[in-house]
């Protein structure tokens, strides 16, 4: 398949293009950041103006689109909700009727962020209740896909891999906090059910080729705290953990409001496919084995 990822400088769409480039001729859309990966092709994206975005896709034909791209960061979103909507939700409009004029399959990343987090678990079926202009940009890019892309696939998840210089995932944070016996404070009462990156990309194009559709939760197979993902993250690295403590998410000063729970059941991606995602301890192996690998240095390179 020839894919497109946009967001392709981030850290999500850097990993799914590792984990999709054998076999597969991978393009890394980038915007206003440089990448370059071995066996993929670097393509500057016009996705702010849709019909020279239109004519780019009519040239490099596409099977596939990864939309990744996207801000983020949720203080930052709650600062700049303008610049929060126009990316998030307006430009996802813009690929996901872009791929529906020219036939091209689309996979839309949207966040786990969308809840209130008043519960644990939460399934497609239950109503979004976003708290902070992040998760309120996110679910109104979600609408503005399905409104004009029926047959895309949307996906919430919630993921952690090795990121781009620059762009660190919550692993990268806490494994360069133990490396530096730095004290690292994380949430006993925050919850979430994480993914590595290259395993949400591999679960994703298995669900695309079997047709899957509409809004999906595609996430580990494990609802943690904070604390205790960083726990079994220095188990996994063989790691002193006597550097993090426990805090209360109660008791952070941020930016934004934000859901104590995001854990999403993955019930339906699992009936669909016939099996899990992998429990987190396997996961974490894996992140530790990229790293062995030498994957995680071509990253963040």
């Amino acid at each position: 398949m020839r894919i497109l990822i946009t967001g392709g400088s981030g850290l999500l769409g850097l990993n799914w293009a590792a984990a999709m480039r054998d076999g597969n001729d991978v393009l890394l859309g980038i915007h206003t950041r440089s990448a370059q990966l071995a066996g993929t092709r670097s393509v500057a994206l016009a996705v702010d103006q849709p019909a020279q975005f239109e004519r780019q896709l009519a040239d490099m034909k596409p099977d596939m689109i990864v939309h990744a791209a996207g801000l983020s960061s949720v203080d930052d979103c709650e600062r700049q909700p303008d610049l929060a909507f126009a990316i998030n939700a307006r430009l996802a409009g813009v690929v996901a009727a872009a791929a529906q004029a020219q036939g091209i399959a689309l996979v839309h990343i949207s966040t786990d962020h969308v809840f209130s987090g008043e519960r644990a678990l939460y399934t497609e079926a239950d109503a979004p209740q976003p708290l902070n202009a992040y998760a309120r940009s996110k679910l109104e890019g979600e609408r503005a896909v399905a409104a004009v892309c029926p047959g895309a696939l949307i996906v919430r998840t919630n993921f952690f891999g090795w990121g781009p210089s620059g762009r660190q995932s919550i692993s990268d944070w806490i494994l360069a906090g133990l490396r530096a016996r730095a004290q690292l404070t994380m949430f006993n009462d925050v919850h979430f059910t994480p993914i590595l990156a290259s395993r949400l990309a591999t679960r994703v194009q298995a669900l695309v080729e079997a047709g899957a559709s509409g809004v999906l939760h595609v996430a580990g197979e494990e609802r943690v705290s904070k604390h205790a993902f960083s726990l079994r993250l220095a188990t996994a690295f063989g790691l002193p953990a006597d550097t993090i403590r426990e805090g209360r998410f109660a008791d952070a000063q941020l930016a934004a409001p934000r859901p104590r729970d995001m854990s999403l059941s993955c019930e339906r991606a699992r009936s669909l496919l016939g099996h899990g995602a992998g429990g987190l301890d396997e996961h974490l192996a894996e992140l530790r084995a990229q790293q062995l690998s030498g994957l995680a240095a071509e990253l963040k390179g």
